[in-house]
């Protein structure tokens, strides 16, 4: 423990954090805690990776672009300046620490902790008194080589980050860090949303030319478009990319329409205002097009489905996306959802697939639908996603284990991800792991399930990390 936080009393995380019986601290201790992470899924700025950045404060690589912790603050009526605003460094972090304490039963009380403690050492209850003392060890702290960005990611065991990119990335910082030859991976998945984005007719036209300048294909024809994202899958292939992504309210399905996808093409390259018909026939089109590509290359699609984002227009205006003004959405989802899976499954041309709800009265829906389209040809080919956004805590966590231990085989889960915009959020995948063994240690201690450490660290081992490897299948 640094010198300078000797004073300080003992955190309430302890090693047995949230492991109720002696069953769960078996597991987590032996089975779970040293299992190294594959982070599938993240929102981490590659060219900080590959730069190996540094940074100035725990300001900058802990509160900036945290939209949890954001909202929190609005909600104690702190003022803008002291979240996205142009206050210091040192005042933002002030205004959190004065914030950490009346986030209790949140999970960012937890995360908060967690993180201190995980990274820099620090077990103390971050506060308003203490908020200098931890800010300036912190700070001493992140200036050694050890706390760059491939250092924090090395203190937590991970192994492989995906990155979420678009179709138009040059991949460059990819191909880069590849270079480096480091034990860690970085990864791109392909998030080709604005691909298909025609409800924007103001900003279609020129992401489409972005796009033909990226694929050196002319974008004139429907045809046309699908040719460039096929070269561009091609080229996130090459650079190692084997998953893709799509954060939708709902998946499409229009399997009459009489619509003509390359007239619905010409008339939002126009910047002509389409039809709800029109729009949705041509993202289910386009979803399906896309789906058949990625099931030739072997890939992993991903849809992140249910989120209602941008509520404010005054802040998006204010501020833009991303910025904390999202919420769940209550979307019907089956009935399309299951359309869409069957189209391309008809064909046997449906990828590995992983689904995320962001609805939690979604969870058995989700669950079922996977089991739907599960052949034996891949263990646990469809994937009900682990909790996600605002489900990504305790309560979120054991809903959807339990959803899926209740219908599917939670054995064959691929786990945790962090969904992170921040270096110093991977505890989550410790948070995750205690629960999950939490659990597993409940239902031993109830006579639910066998003493059978030997079988049952296993399927943590597996949920944790073996599956997911075998799942992604990113190479040696």
């Amino acid at each position: 423990m640094p010198a300078s936080i000797s004073k300080i009393s003992p955190s309430f995380i302890t090693e047995d954090f949230l492991l109720e019986n002696k069953y769960a601290k078996i597991l987590y201790h032996e089975y779970a805690a040293n299992q190294p992470i594959i982070d599938y899924h993240n929102h981490l700025a590659p060219d900080q990776i590959a730069e190996n950045k540094i940074f100035e404060s725990i300001t900058s690589v802990w509160l900036a672009g945290d939209h949890y912790k954001w909202r929190a603050m609005r909600a104690l009526g702190i003022s803008e300046k002291y979240i996205t605003g142009q206050a210091s460094d040192w005042e933002k972090f002030e205004k959190w620490a004065y914030a950490v304490p009346y986030t209790m039963r949140n999970p960012l009380y937890h995360w908060t902790h967690l993180e201190l403690m995980r990274y820099f050492g620090i077990h103390d209850t971050l506060n308003h008194n203490n908020a200098r003392e931890i800010y300036d060890l912190c700070n001493s702290q992140l200036q050694s080589s050890e706390f760059s960005t491939q250092g924090l990611l090395s203190k937590m065991n991970v192994k492989v980050v995906c990155t979420t990119d678009d179709p138009t990335d040059n991949l460059i910082h990819h191909q880069n860090f590849v270079k480096q030859g480091t034990g860690l991976k970085m990864k791109p998945a392909f998030r080709p949303d604005k691909a298909f984005a025609v409800e924007n007719p103001l900003t279609y036209h020129s992401y489409i030319e972005k796009l033909s300048a990226a694929s050196s294909i002319s974008i004139n024809s429907y045809d046309d478009l699908l040719a460039a994202l096929q070269n561009r899958i091609e080229f996130f292939h090459e650079v190692g990319g084997r998953l893709s992504d799509h954060g939708l309210e709902s998946l499409y399905f229009e399997p009459d329409s009489k619509l003509d996808l390359d007239t619905i093409f010409k008339k939002a390259i126009s910047a002509q205002v389409l039809s709800k018909e029109e729009i949705s026939f041509f993202k289910y089109r386009t979803l399906i097009e896309l789906g058949k590509m990625y099931h030739a290359k072997g890939w992993v699609q991903q849809f992140h489905l249910g989120a209602l984002r941008n509520n404010n227009t005054r802040s998006l205006t204010k501020l833009g996306p991303d910025t904390g003004f999202d919420s769940i959405g209550d979307f019907s989802q089956a009935s399309a959802l299951s359309g869409f899976l069957n189209e391309l499954d008809k064909s046997d041309q449906l990828a590995k697939t992983v689904i995320y709800n962001l609805n939690p009265s979604d969870n058995e829906v989700i669950a079922t639908m996977a089991g739907n389209f599960n052949d034996g040809s891949v263990k646990g080919k469809i994937q009900f996603g682990s909790a996600w956004w605002f489900l990504d805590q305790k309560d979120g966590m054991e809903k959807q284990i339990n959803s899926l231990s209740n219908i599917g085989l939670i054995s064959c889960f691929v786990g945790m991800l962090t969904d992170s915009r921040s270096f110093l959020s991977f505890p989550r995948h410790e948070y995750f792991r205690r629960i999950l063994c939490n659990l597993f240690g409940r239902d031993i201690e109830n006579g639910e399930l066998p003493n059978d450490e030997q079988w049952i660290g296993k399927i943590i081992s597996d949920i944790c990390y073996n599956n997911a490897n075998e799942f992604f299948d990113f190479g040696n």
